[in-house]
């Protein structure tokens, strides 16, 4: 069954679009992209404190030990792409959200003027402060997205499911398929691979630091190279909207579907979770694995993890504990200032030279205490800030550039 577009509705005076207001606003969707929003920053904070080489590294150049093996092993098991992965579906959400559907031409206008801000929000952000932006690649996926806005669940469900589920399968498949080739096959391919070495981490940190401009420069170059790269991602992203869209227009994203559905979804994941964390589990020796690779297949089961998380904090919401999932809807309302404050927090205190410049100092351990304290600063900022205004102020910002007028923003 569709749901009924929220985010764009008629000022009952004028006939024309206004954004959608506080009361109006879907409590799961918002809880939805709060956990999103609070789990990308844990996964973002390495690239943060560390030069690009050692995020597109194919060996890890840090051999982590002790609490810093924990610290990787926790973000690496319950968050690497579990969370970019859910807020690309939500994404995909908006795109229905805010359009509607495409014979409505008003909202299909308002839909591209927000994707269009959306892109030179993300030119600058990327381009300016962090190298790792998504809004840019956003941007175009969602305008390849308004062209689907219309299908009916089952469609987006099907296709862009089976496009998720294959993606899902190489990633499992692939190392599966290198541990049967044995540990000899795998040394040679590691040695054949180009070696990031901690000399070469810390000469990419040293240039970070050679003078007040050098961490645009750094930055910029290694936005211009993810930016050509995330065009190549555009066949990973567009499904995961279409699929998130799907998910809502079934009725699953807002509570809708049978409990049992959720029960078994959650279960699924629990268990592909577990095995990963216990494949991975720092000390783990790989000859002790029942299977070569297990590890890494696990990890590669991403979206259904992540639809297991939405599961669990839907379940917990229909079991009368919305006192607790709701600490995340404020957080979630205002995901677009929250990301944007995320960048600005971990820019200055990393590399930006108006800042302590800690790039480099910090490792997974001392990196949680940082993530941390941004998760509840944005915890007790969003509610108090939605105390006072109907949208958090970069929200606001970007509707009015949509709508072309000031908009309200006080309730």
């Amino acid at each position: 069954m569709a749901m009924p577009a929220v985010e764009a509705q008629p000022l009952p005076a004028t006939g024309g679009l206004a954004p959608v207001q506080p009361k109006d606003r879907i409590f799961q969707l918002d809880m939805l992209r709060g956990w999103a929003i609070l789990g990308i920053l844990a996964v973002n904070a390495m690239a943060f404190a560390w030069p690009i080489v050692v995020e597109t590294a194919t060996t890890d150049p840090f051999n982590h030990t002790g609490a810093d093996a924990w610290g990787a092993w926790v973000t690496e098991v319950f968050f690497q792409d579990k969370f970019r992965t859910l807020f690309t579906m939500l994404f995909g959400v908006s795109i229905f959200l805010v359009g509607g559907e495409r014979s409505d031409e008003a909202r299909g206008k308002l839909l591209r003027s927000r994707l269009l801000w959306l892109g030179v929000f993300g030119l600058i952000h990327g381009a300016a402060f962090w190298y790792g932006d998504i809004l840019l690649h956003y941007a175009y996926c969602g305008a390849i997205m308004l062209l689907l806005r219309s299908w009916s669940a089952g469609r987006l469900l099907w296709i862009g499911g089976s496009i998720s589920a294959l993606w899902a399968l190489i990633a499992t498949a692939g190392p599966l398929a290198m541990g049967l080739l044995g540990p000899e096959f795998q040394e040679q391919m590691q040695a054949s691979s180009p070696q990031v070495t901690m000399e070469t981490v810390n000469a990419a940190v040293a240039e970070y630091k050679t003078s007040f401009v050098a961490p645009w420069i750094e930055n910029f170059k290694a936005w211009l190279m993810l930016a050509m790269l995330s065009l190549f991602l555009i066949p990973v992203s567009v499904p995961l909207m279409m699929l998130g869209l799907g998910l809502y227009k079934s009725g699953f994203f807002v509570g809708r579907s049978p409990v049992i559905l959720y029960l078994l979804v959650f279960l699924a994941a629990a268990a592909v979770l577990a095995t990963d964390a216990w494949a991975s589990l720092p000390g783990q020796d790989p000859a002790a694995l029942p299977v070569a690779g297990l590890d890494d297949a696990a990890g590669g089961m991403a979206p259904l993890i992540t639809l297991g998380y939405a599961a669990m904090l839907i379940l917990l919401t229909k079991m009368g504990l919305r006192m607790i999932t709701g600490v995340l809807v404020p957080v979630g309302r205002m995901a677009f200032t929250n990301y944007l404050t995320q960048t600005l927090i971990m820019a200055s205190l990393f590399y930006l030279p108006w800042g302590p410049q800690w790039m480099g100092d910090y490792h997974p351990a001392a990196l949680w205490t940082v993530v941390g304290a941004i998760w509840v600063t944005q915890l007790i900022w969003s509610p108090l800030w939605l105390s006072v205004f109907s949208n958090g102020p970069l929200e606001w910002v970007w509707r009015s550039l949509t709508y072309g007028r000031m908009v309200p923003i006080r309730k």
